[in-house]
């Protein structure tokens, strides 16, 4: 690839080569290392990560799309492997990533060399804004890399080095699936529940619509223990009476055939970790509230409720069940930061009504460290609040996002608005909210990665500072 444009990025890591080298050559790896803030999907993915193993990632960069198949070569694990383009958008594309050992560390290596589209025109109109994406891009994974692998390395020493297989119903949704890569990359092994046909051994088959036999107790019998995701979305569509329906079964039967099936089971997993939701406490005002907080009144306290009460049979079973409390999580490719990145981005965004509502907000990152976290500290049980440790009011919220974007966020959405837009949903999500604290995960010694709003965001939308790198 003589004249090739070329880009190197290194980073030390408190952690040996092999533990590095790992992390990458385990299953999940490439979906914890796609850029949040980009449209990408992951196809097909090189597991296992051999020579001649091939990945193909589609990209959507506005109105184009185009899919990148990238063939694995020179591979010598833990040590070093190389991606090469075989086809794809680019003119060609070698991408060499080493780990290599430090002193009392390890040393992350990012070299590649690749042809920018459209030949000379390319290299004379997208070299440079070509290598400050693939620099924000590089220091986003770098960054999740050294995070995740910390994280792996403290719940390991508080907790021992015990790898589990858990089962995760929803696994292919916006927390699902990087939850199932933070595991995999961990070292643990991951069962994923599937509504379809399974496509392989790590798929077992379960319909939630029937609490009685929608999940065959035999197929729980060899897991540590189960994460229960799966449940429609509460912003995906306006509430009519048939949605609001629909978002209460989907949890309630759900969670009820899981719990079933774990007390039903010969061998029961040890414990049950049951995605909730901070709707339990309903519009609190200016109050700030924990796990000791009673439930509010309204649709979704009344949702959230049942919800944790379908786990009764698991319980009862003596299996340990967490309810995880969900605060906004907040990440790029979906949920509200996804959907709020286009008017912010625009200029467009701000307050929304008062603006004093209280905005209880979680990183990806952190939620799944929570994740495991309760799945290894057997004292967690009950509720426990997966929030950030300051709650804020909305309109700080925007102000700090407006901030990380470089854009105003003093453009108004009135009350008015937002109930003529979204109804009932608009009222409870958008104009409602509570201050919560996670006073479980305080008390229980659990470091928060982004206790910061500023840190978090800008992690998760590629807005890091540092900006070295680029040859």
């Amino acid at each position: 690839m003589k004249g090739a444009v070329r880009f190197e990025r290194e980073s030390r890591l408190e952690c040996s080569a092999e533990e590095l080298g790992a992390w990458h050559f385990r299953a999940g790896a490439i979906h914890r290392l796609i850029p949040p803030w980009e449209r990408i999907e992951v196809r097909r993915e090189a597991s296992p990560l051999v020579d001649g193993a091939v990945a193909e990632i589609g990209i959507r960069k506005g109105p184009v799309a185009v899919t990148l198949v990238a063939e694995h070569a020179e591979v010598d694990p833990p040590r070093q492997f190389v991606d090469f383009q075989r086809s794809g958008p680019f003119g060609s594309w070698r991408h060499v990533h080493r780990f290599e050992s430090l002193d009392g560390g390890a040393r992350l290596r990012d070299a590649i060399a690749f042809d920018p589209p459209l030949g000379v025109l390319g290299r004379v109109l997208l070299k440079r804004p070509m290598l400050r994406e693939i620099d924000r891009q590089f220091a986003f994974r770098h960054e999740r890399t050294r995070a995740d692998l910390a994280r792996h390395a403290e719940i390991a020493a508080r907790f021992g080095e015990r790898r589990l297989r858990v089962g995760v119903t929803g696994a292919s949704g916006l927390v699902g699936t990087q939850l199932c890569a933070f595991l995999s990359t961990g070292g643990h092994e991951v069962v994923r529940f599937v509504r379809g046909a399974p496509r392989g051994a790590g798929e077992r088959p379960w319909n939630p619509s029937d609490p009685e036999r929608g999940l065959d107790p035999a197929l729980v019998e060899d897991l540590d223990a189960v994460v229960h995701l799966a449940g429609a979305g509460i912003a995906d569509k306006r509430w009519s009476e048939e949605r609001k329906r629909e978002i209460r079964e989907s949890r309630t039967l759900g969670t009820a055939c899981v719990a079933r099936a774990i007390a039903r089971a010969a061998r029961r997993p040890e414990v049950l970790v049951s995605a909730s939701a901070i709707g339990f406490y309903g519009a609190r005002g200016d109050d700030t509230v924990d796990e000791r907080t009673g439930a509010g009144t309204g649709f979704l306290p009344d949702v959230v409720q049942a919800w944790e009460d379908a786990t009764v049979a698991a319980r009862d079973a003596g299996v340990r069940v967490v309810h995880a409390r969900f605060g906004v999580v907040l990440a790029a490719a979906g949920g509200a930061l996804g959907k709020m990145r286009t008017p912010f981005a625009l200029g467009a965004g701000g307050p929304v009504g008062s603006g004093r509502q209280g905005f209880s907000w979680i990183s990806l990152d952190d939620l799944l460290g929570a994740m495991l976290f309760a799945l290894r500290n057997d004292a967690l049980r009950g509720p426990v609040n997966f929030v950030a440790p300051i709650p804020l009011a909305q309109r700080g919220f925007a102000k700090v996002l407006g901030r990380v974007m470089r854009r105003p966020s003093i453009a108004p959405l009135p009350a008015f608005a937002v109930r003529a837009l979204f109804g009932e949903m608009g009222q409870r999500l958008l104009l409602e909210g509570a201050f919560v604290r996670p006073a479980v995960l305080e008390s229980q010694g659990f470091r928060f990665e982004h206790a910061s709003l500023e840190r978090a965001l800008r992690v998760e939308l590629g807005r890091l500072e540092d900006a070295g790198g680029a040859a």
